[in-house]
């Protein structure tokens, strides 16, 4: 039987692997690699062209909406994967039966209200 401790063992060996290479590798870069600043190299590169506005831009408040509705949707699929996979017995585990069911049902149900709500406020309204 293996202890807690030797379970975790080789995920903890191959995390410092990995973070001793990347360091490895930027100090490599960082030491051999070539130091010829230019004004060119200093620009701010966009698809080839030159920038023609300064980068700090006012947003609509309507792409932070967005933003955070995506963020909450994307939480509910992040919710929904897991119910899924224990609705229905497998492997011995009972399921979680009707009252999963049931509690789904609210927790989508109360989703879609507060989509049909910011529907009809016009908030995914991009016209104006």
């Amino acid at each position: 039987m293996l202890t807690p401790l030797q379970t975790y063992f080789p995920i903890a060996v191959a995390l410092l692997v990995a973070v001793g290479l990347a360091a490895v590798m930027l100090a490599l870069a960082n030491v051999l690699g070539p130091r010829r600043p230019s004004e060119v190299k200093s620009t701010p590169f966009e698809c080839g062209s030159l920038p023609v506005s300064p980068a700090r831009e006012r947003f609509s408040v309507k792409f932070y909406v967005v933003a955070l509705l995506f963020i909450v949707f994307d939480i509910e699929a992040i919710f929904l994967y897991p119910w899924a996979v224990l609705l229905l017995p497998s492997d011995g585990y009972p399921g979680l039966g009707w009252a999963g069911y049931i509690s789904m049902g609210i927790f989508v149900a109360t989703l879609v209200a507060g989509l049909v709500y910011v529907w009809k406020k016009g908030v995914l309204d991009w016209a104006d």
